[in-house]
């Protein structure tokens, strides 16, 4: 757990969470715990903010390289998107990434639809637009590349090796990510200091998924109705 305080990119950790479970265990289980251990030491990092102003450029070769590296679901588009966007240019808040993240869940489409609110609250609409081409691109480009090699990939072991590692750093990426996005939803810059009504909204979205399998529409739906009421109440 060397790396635990240290601040490596989250590319970084998805690559040497594939080399090592490419070359090191065999032993499936006892592999997957260390390469998440690592993953998750090698990610966890303080947040330093400063207000800038963006030029469209950096903004679009920023999300081009996100694009060009995610891999796996989704949601591992958060891990990269806190650790550039918060962690290493401080163009974000937490708490504007989480609105961010929010945005993209409540409405229709692929969680990269994430990007092209955060463009928008960087650069307004041509940073929607910058990073929204900037995300999507990549994509377009690899499969049309890639696409006569993708069969071939299968039959290698070392390339099954590594997929499957890097699979599980993208796991502890995205625990990383979720412990972090949790305790700034979960807390209050003052007295007294803990959301209870957060921590409710916690307790009967996670009942209502695991014991009655609710829809997360109907979760997120809810959770924006008691939010808005409380905030009208002045409670928060």
């Amino acid at each position: 757990m060397i790396t635990w305080f240290g601040k490596v990119n989250e590319v970084i950790a998805l690559l040497l969470g594939g080399i090592i479970g490419m070359v090191w265990l065999r032993n499936r289980n006892r592999t997957n715990l260390v390469i998440a251990g690592l993953t998750i030491g090698a990610t966890w990092q303080g947040t330093s903010i400063t207000a800038v102003s963006v030029p469209l450029w950096k903004l679009g070769i920023f999300f081009l390289k996100v694009g060009s590296v995610l891999y796996g679901g989704g949601y591992l588009l958060i891990a990269f998107l806190q650790g550039g966007l918060v962690h290493e240019y401080g163009w974000l808040t937490r708490q504007q990434l989480l609105d961010a993240v929010t945005i993209g869940q409540f409405t229709p489409g692929p969680v990269l639809s994430t990007a092209t609110f955060i463009g928008y609250i960087i650069a307004y609409i041509p940073g929607a637009i910058v990073a929204t081409v900037g995300i999507f691109l990549p994509s377009f480009l690899f499969v049309a590349i890639l696409n006569p090699l993708i069969p071939r990939l299968p039959a290698s072991f070392w390339t099954r090796a590594f997929l499957d590692a890097v699979n599980v750093s993208t796991v502890a990426l995205m625990v990383v990510t979720t412990l972090k996005l949790g305790i700034t939803t979960l807390t209050l810059i003052k007295t007294p200091y803990v959301d209870f009504f957060g921590f409710a909204i916690f307790l009967i979205s996670v009942i209502l998924v695991i014991r009655y399998c609710i829809n997360a529409a109907w979760l997120v739906l809810g959770g924006s109705l008691i939010g808005w009421g409380v905030s009208i109440l002045g409670y928060v």
